[in-house]
């Protein structure tokens, strides 16, 4: 692809400069990528997520919720915000709640 430097470069101009001892958003690991997307960098939405990243994936790990049940939190997650996204804190209480059935897992919504 000729023009993927591009879009790099351009993505990399539309970072906001940052302040002096603050880590810039590690392009490389796709979860903190995606998260800052959803959070438009703002750090305090950005820890945020992170909290309830881990907190839905020690449930999911403890817990062990049905296939579907992850699956349908994940595509309730990223069609929150409309960007395809995954927002953890969505998927957080989603994954989490009691009253979320299989019957509803396979309903297609359009």
């Amino acid at each position: 692809m000729r023009f993927a430097p591009f879009v790099m470069a351009f993505a990399l101009a539309m970072i906001p400069a940052a302040p002096a001892g603050a880590k810039l958003p590690p392009l490389r690991d796709p979860v903190i990528l995606n998260i800052g997307f959803v959070c438009k960098w703002q750090t305090s939405c950005i820890e945020k997520q992170q909290r309830a990243m881990k907190r839905s994936l020690s449930y999911v790990k403890r817990w062990k919720p049905p296939t579907w049940k992850v699956e349908q939190c994940n595509r309730n997650a990223g069609r929150s915000r409309g960007s395809g996204r995954v927002d953890w804190i969505g998927f957080e209480h989603c994954i989490k709640n009691p009253k979320i059935t299989r019957r509803y897992a396979n309903v297609q919504h359009r």
